[in-house]
């Protein structure tokens, strides 16, 4: 209930969390107001929580709204409150902070209020930071890409997971691009699993280089889908499922089924139509946990190729230079041999 005309109280699972300035637009194209932003999050509370609990999560902060600037507040405040759970996260660079840890919607509703409009989960729960459970590939449109073209790949990366017995789950990213997410089996770390990740995009290449790259340099990609494998470099962070971009339209990164990859369209995904569908067809990611993926097959494809004289693939830039990996330097810049 409205305490005065600057805060509003809402109910988050038991706990109290005031939300101030509920009347501010966030998002101008609809005036969607902070109020509706964290009613929406309360609407998804169920599957959000599925996929975001106990996660290290780090925080993108727009305190004028979409239009406005943003930065990633990778320290919670001593002055936050005493119940909030935050735990130790490294960033790719080495740093380290102090990371909310998505315990209960509250948490959620606590950040929404400071204005975040992305929230960015580590692969791990904070219990067990060694543990990476997700792997997360980033379906990156290069220029000239249109979303059909995106749906294509996501099919075509779908039936190579499916004869390697893994099962993925898609969502929007809430722009241009899909995101296809496996839980993965216990005993893997976040280089194993890019490991796997490099393996998808170098098959899904070697099968559709009409369509799909897995080359790291822009320059090589040419109008093709980008699998991102570096988005599960260690210490990186994914755009999380269910969360509201920074878009004038409020449009959600949003799990759906592959029933509707041919017909699914992400600008219509937004936080006035993604609580019905929740409530129309429920959570299509509620089995994710069922079952944790075996992602060894896609590892050992790694390993031969390591084995066959194939380097590792480039790392970003934040990092040291990595053991096996291939030179780090574009091909238009690389010295020619002859030189």
């Amino acid at each position: 209930m409205a305490k005065d005309a600057e805060s509003l109280e809402l109910d988050a699972g038991g706990r109290t969390v005031a939300i101030t300035s509920p009347g501010k637009v966030m998002f101008p194209e609809h005036g969607e107001t902070k109020a509706d932003l964290a009613r929406y999050y309360l609407a998804v509370a169920e599957p959000l929580m599925r996929t975001v609990r106990d996660r290290p999560t780090l925080l993108q902060r727009f305190p004028n709204g979409a239009t406005g600037k943003s930065f990633f507040q990778k320290r919670i405040p001593e002055s936050a409150p005493d119940w909030l759970e935050t735990t130790i996260v490294s960033t790719p660079n080495g740093t380290t902070s102090r990371a909310i840890v998505m315990a209960d919607i509250a948490h959620v509703l606590w950040a929404a209020n400071q204005g975040c409009l992305g929230f960015h989960p580590w692969p791990y729960r904070a219990r067990d930071p060694d543990q990476t459970d997700e792997l997360r590939l980033d379906l990156d449109p290069s220029p000239g890409v249109t979303f059909p073209m995106v749906r294509e790949a996501a099919i075509e990366v779908r039936g190579f997971l499916a004869e390697e017995g893994i099962t993925a789950f898609p969502k929007t990213t809430g722009n241009r691009g899909l995101h296809l997410y496996v839980r993965v089996e216990p005993g893997w770390d976040s280089f194993g699993v890019r490991q796997a990740a490099v393996s998808v995009a170098r098959e899904m290449e070697r099968r559709r280089p009409d369509l799909i790259t897995g080359a790291w340099w822009k320059e090589e990609r040419g109008a093709r889908v980008f699998i991102d494998f570096n988005q599960n470099a260690p210490h990186k962070t994914v755009f999380g499922a269910w969360c509201v971009r920074a878009r004038t339209g409020a449009q959600v990164s949003t799990p759906f089924g592959w029933d509707e990859i041919e017909t699914i369209e992400p600008d219509a995904l937004s936080i006035r139509t993604v609580p019905g569908r929740v409530a129309e067809r429920g959570d299509p990611w509620a089995p994710i946990d069922d079952v944790p993926q075996a992602i060894g097959p896609l590892v050992e494809r790694y390993r031969t190729d390591l084995a066959n004289g194939i380097p590792d693939n480039p790392w970003p830039p934040v990092y040291p230079k990595m053991p096996d990996e291939a030179p780090r330097v574009a091909p238009s810049r690389a010295r020619r041999p002859d030189a």
